[in-house]
């Protein structure tokens, strides 16, 4: 694979950065998608879409820009270069959306996708639960068909943006009796509903993104099922299969601005210890592994249309890496790190999260485990 930018994807590259540096607004600079400044980020994530950069490989026909996953790379990279937060729609841009897209009626598509790029809605995801984690075949929020409307109840944990959503995704068991991996339904639920309760979690850095979901006696129109009844894994396989398209190169791209500033904080306080330095060069060699890797699972995307594994291993390498990349500026600002509120003090923090999100790194090297090096499931 030609690693360097064709032709056509360096002057894409160019015009981004330019559009960038003229419409980011400063006080988004360096903010990524923290909700505390949810208007600006609609705006921000508004203007994104209009300028044919919110929903960059969706079909032209839904609103979006029919480009290749190799722009959308791009995208990701040239964002996180200039600090500027992504979409705050991401889980309607990269995993509502284009499920609607593959199982929507036509009804639910004019209804939500146009919504979803202007950031008119905020989406978040109800797949896991307290007992079963991210093992969806395990879900336990139920619904019950009673005329034309499902009623529901149950309990999701650890929905990102669920504070701030108009939409979920929600997976639920209709049918209990039916073996695993059948009789659940998959619906799109109002978050404005009666019923409906989140309760955000609050994490180390005082933030609270990822939040539980309540859900008590919530009717949901019949209408609002995505797929068949009873069919909701083959839908939820679509939105996970999408979740991973490009997630390298947004990972990839948040690790390289960590790095990069890294290594200006070490040429700011010299750095003596032979030992010391060879850590700092072990996280930028790390961050080169895993763009190349990035590379690599884009051209298995764009040969056979399906994400390879890479993904997993990306996520799985870039988390312990922010961590010990976090871990060493603070060690470089000394005493001053250990009072710092800045910047630092939050990244470290915030990176405690990065081995449990979007994957524990258990769930991860059992997925290396068994699909790359082909050894037995684990029992």
């Amino acid at each position: 694979m030609d690693l360097r930018d064709s032709a056509e994807e360096a002057a894409f590259r160019d015009r981004l950065r330019a559009w960038i540096a003229a419409n980011l607004p400063a006080s988004l600079r360096g903010q990524g998608t923290r909700t505390e400044q949810l208007e600006p980020l609609r705006k921000w994530s508004a203007a994104l879409s209009k300028a044919g950069y919110g929903g960059l490989t969706w079909p032209q026909e839904y609103g979006g820009g029919g480009a290749s996953h190799a722009l959308d790379a791009i995208l990701l990279q040239e964002l996180a270069r200039a600090d500027a937060p992504q979409h705050v729609g991401a889980i309607g841009l990269g995993m509502a959306g284009p499920t609607i897209m593959v199982h929507g009626t036509e009804a639910q598509k004019s209804q939500h996708l146009r919504r979803i790029l202007d950031a008119e809605e905020i989406w978040c995801q109800g797949f896991s639960e307290p007992g079963a984690g991210s093992d969806l075949a395990a879900v336990r929020t139920r619904s019950e068909l009673r005329g034309d409307t499902f009623v529901v109840n149950g309990q999701k944990v650890w929905s990102s943006y669920a504070h701030i959503a108009d939409w979920c995704i929600l997976v639920t068991l209709s049918d209990p009796a039916a073996p695993r991996y059948h009789g659940l339904t998959y619906m799109l639920v109002d978050m404005h509903s009666k019923g409906v309760e989140v309760r955000p979690l609050r994490q180390i850095t005082g933030e609270a993104d990822f939040n539980e979901i309540f859900l008590t006696e919530v009717e949901v129109p019949r209408t609002n099922v995505l797929g068949e009844i009873g069919e909701g894994w083959q839908v939820a396989m679509t939105t996970l299969l999408h979740e991973r398209a490009t997630l390298g190169f947004a990972l990839t791209g948040l690790l390289d601005a960590n790095v990069q500033a890294l290594l200006r904080l070490a040429g700011e306080h010299p750095v003596e210890a032979d030992e010391l330095l060879g850590e700092i060069a072990r996280e930028w060699i790390q961050l080169q592994a895993l763009q190349l890797t990035a590379y690599r699972s884009l051209g298995e995307l764009d040969r056979t249309g399906m994400p390879g594994p890479e993904g997993s291993a990306i996520k799985l390498a870039w988390s312990e890496s922010n961590q010990r990349v976090t871990k060493l500026a603070r060690f470089l600002l000394g005493e001053e790190g250990v009072v710092d509120d800045g910047f630092w003090n939050y990244q470290q923090l915030r990176s405690r999260g990065n081995t449990i999100e979007a994957g524990t790194s258990e769930i991860l090297r059992n997925i290396i485990a068994e699909r790359v090096l082909g050894l037995p499931r684990s029992r």
